[in-house]
């Protein structure tokens, strides 16, 4: 089942301005390997949240080689400065991610970790403007108190893969990442705290505003 027309989604991709440098590079290699990225429209998306938001310090759970890390750097570098963490279990990950971002300037910004991403944000001695939380689908339930106690008040949390493909659309999907997912949304919607959409942009982005 696909989460929006590829029509649209290509639609979506075109209107995204021109990018160049590594971020082609990026973009290239995960299509040549199908690796899963945010993407043009919804990497831009979370570069715009970015800067409305005037973040100065983002929080990565899960960052792959560095993709979605750019975008959240280039907004943090425009909003005057700060720090973005990229959090991946790979070493390999983490050093693809260490030469794009360099080459893209941002080393100065971002702050790499290897490790369970959401240890590493409790161990963390900080808290965040933006939470983007893109890990394993069936940790997202128990990673949502520790984000929010990560998150300053008047931040933003961003979940991709919130649409899983459409499966979680299909009442007879009870598959446990599926199932995770949902849970998660629950979790959100009753919380009284949290002002949430979501954005149907490729996979689906989950925005959380903590009051």
């Amino acid at each position: 089942m696909e989460e929006i027309a590829p029509s649209i989604a290509r639609y979506l991709d075109a209107l995204v301005p021109e990018r160049t440098g590594d971020m082609v590079i990026m973009e290239d290699y995960a299509k040549a390997h199908g690796f899963p990225i945010i993407g043009p429209s919804a990497g831009y998306f979370c570069y715009l949240m970015t800067r409305v938001m005037g973040a100065r310090k983002v929080f990565e759970l899960g960052s792959g080689y560095g993709y979605s890390t750019a975008w959240f750097a280039r907004g943090v570098h425009e909003n005057g400065g700060g720090v973005v963490h990229h959090t991946v279990w790979d070493s390999n990950l983490s050093n693809m991610a260490r030469v794009h971002l360099k080459n893209m300037g941002y080393e100065n910004i971002v702050v790499y970790h290897i490790g369970e991403a959401v240890e590493t944000l409790r161990n963390t001695d900080d808290t965040f403007d933006i939470v983007f939380n893109d890990i394993d689908k069936s940790a997202y339930p128990d990673s949502l108190p520790v984000i929010k106690s990560k998150l300053k008040k008047g931040g933003l949390l961003i979940v991709d893969n919130i649409l899983w493909h459409g499966r979680i659309l299909d009442p007879s999907e009870r598959s446990r990442d599926t199932e995770a997912i949902r849970v998660m949304i629950d979790m959100v919607r009753n919380d009284p705290e949290w002002i949430y959409s979501i954005v149907p942009l490729r996979d689906g982005l989950l925005l959380a505003y903590k009051q």
